[in-house]
């Protein structure tokens, strides 16, 4: 036993240092900001002769937004716009002063309304994460100016395979209180450690594996890309933080039908508007039962079971075939 646990421990380290070593940067050039405000930027994926409604595409607000749009070759946002979508990404950006007393209502109510207001016609609103809890909660307040959402690993119940991690979640609160009030986020290192806390031993094995590639490969390259983008992460505004871990973990307030945005309650029941869901049957971030609570509760939902996991669905290796394709086909049906 304990021979096999100095050598696992040797492979994490060496995992470790050639993650350090390896060379690769990131170098893809951003696409044109069509507007801004604050860190916030719409970049416009869109070839010259694209066609029909603009897709924009709303990531989480704790994650840089070229994780879709990672490399020339896995950019989910580049597939699209190749393909004769109008795509268009919102990049929240690092909170600057004002966005650091943001609440949820702030950043849904007011910036994400305001950067729709941009865009011409009625949109598809496409949400990835958490950003699909903010298109959500978008679609419900303005109908008339989203035509349709797609919904890529999006959390709803936060208790579908029991409460006692999203209360673990929650009371961490308390011990976070003086970081937060004197800096007004939850800091980067916080937050990769909570998300590190709900698959404890993912983070060894991945760098264990990663020690027995060629650190030429293609693949090498695929890690060193997604772990980058994974530890250039963005803090969250106090306020949020304290509705997401204390609101939607602790509470389950979605799915108790109690989150609130401008005072109104989000319900997805009222929702008119066609619905694709990308549900990932590895996502170890959202459980696929969390997910599938919300496609029960929308009236037109087209539900995709993909093979992968949270980041690989959109990003990894297969992300073509499990998800850009069937989401675009889905968007050529509207």
């Amino acid at each position: 036993m304990l021979h096999r646990l100095l050598r696992d421990d040797r492979a994490l380290l060496a995992g470790i240092a050639a993650y350090r070593r390896h060379p690769w940067t990131r170098d893809l050039p951003d696409p044109p900001a069509i507007w801004a405000e604050g860190g916030s930027r719409l970049l416009d994926h869109a070839r010259p002769d694209a066609s029909g409604p603009a897709v924009l595409l709303v990531p989480s607000l704790v994650n840089r937004a070229h994780v879709l749009d990672l490399t020339a070759g896995r950019s989910l946002m580049r597939f699209l716009g190749a393909n004769g979508v109008r795509a268009i990404l919102l990049d929240w950006g690092w909170p600057d002063e004002a966005a650091r007393g943001f609440t949820l209502t702030d950043y849904i109510a007011g910036r994400l309304e305001r950067a729709l207001a941009a865009l011409p016609g009625p949109v598809v609103a496409v949400g990835y994460c958490m950003g699909g809890l903010l298109a959500l909660a978008l679609a419900t307040r303005r109908p008339d100016r989203v035509r349709a959402l797609g919904l890529l690993a999006t959390p709803w119940d936060f208790h579908a395979e029991g409460a006692d991690r999203g209360r673990a979640l929650a009371t961490a609160l308390p011990a976070l209180e003086p970081l937060m009030s004197l800096t007004g986020t939850l800091p980067v290192d916080v937050i990769q450690a909570l998300f590190a806390s709900l698959d404890p031993w993912g983070v060894a094995a991945k760098y264990r594996a990663f020690a027995r590639l060629d650190p030429a490969s293609p693949r090498a390259e695929a890690f060193v890309a997604l772990e980058d983008w994974l530890n250039d992460g963005v803090p969250l505004a106090a306020p949020v933080a304290r509705e997401c871990l204390g609101g939607w973990y602790g509470a389950n307030m979605p799915a108790r039908g109690a989150w609130r945005v401008a005072g109104a309650v989000v319900d997805p029941a009222l929702l008119e508007a066609p619905a694709f869901l990308a549900i990932p049957h590895r996502d170890r971030i959202v459980p696929p039962a969390s997910a599938l609570a919300l496609a029960h509760r929308l009236r037109w939902a087209e539900i995709h079971q993909v093979e992968a996991g949270h980041i690989g669905m959109a990003a990894g290796g297969n992300a073509e075939a499990v998800l850009w394709r069937p989401l675009l086909a889905w968007l050529r049906r509207l």
